[in-house]
């Protein structure tokens, strides 16, 4: 399926000389975003994937259906404060700043293997700081699905040799 006639360009979003890809139309199409979590889901079925987890919030929109296509559960990374129970946190660099994510310390059982799932491979931070939350919690990242990858910005390089997938690749 050609995902991109899915994917709107928003020129100058959230601040000027951004070219900000839009999924809402991919969200907006029952059989599209239906073939794209299949799709993203597909590389990994064989894998023994314990736990899908996804990153708030864009992530939230992908990784239950990815789970259930894998026949596992789902876990939520979110910003400090936002989950009820005990966490482990790690804290990323970002282009101008920081941040942190957290997850609950009980999300995967030690060992579990997890695919990692989100909208949108840029930098890599995102994703590099939810690995390190998978292995601070004693699991195990197999590998990573992307609707989208934007290659110029080689993100995938802070992602090690886990296997990573995405639908749609931008140069």
């Amino acid at each position: 399926m050609d995902y991109r006639k899915y994917i709107r360009d928003v020129p100058d979003f959230p601040k000027e000389g951004i070219l900000f890809k839009d999924i809402t139309p991919l969200l907006g199409n029952g059989e599209a975003l239906k073939r794209a979590i299949k799709d993203m889901a597909e590389p990994f079925k064989n894998q023994k994937i314990d736990m899908v987890v996804g990153m708030e919030s864009r992530g939230f929109l992908f990784g239950p259906g990815v789970a259930e296509h894998l026949g596992c559960g789902f876990a939520p990374v979110r910003k400090p404060g936002r989950l009820p129970y005990k966490t482990e946190q790690v804290q990323y660099d970002l282009e101008y700043g920081s941040d942190t994510l957290e997850i609950h310390i009980d999300a995967v059982a030690p060992g579990g293997r997890v695919l990692v799932v989100d909208d949108l491979l840029a930098t890599g931070g995102t994703a590099s700081a939810t690995a390190h939350l998978i292995e601070k919690i004693g699991a195990v990242v197999v590998g990573y699905s992307f609707v989208i990858e934007l290659l110029f910005l080689n993100g995938r390089n802070l992602l090690g040799d886990s296997s990573v997938h995405a639908l749609i690749e931008y140069q």
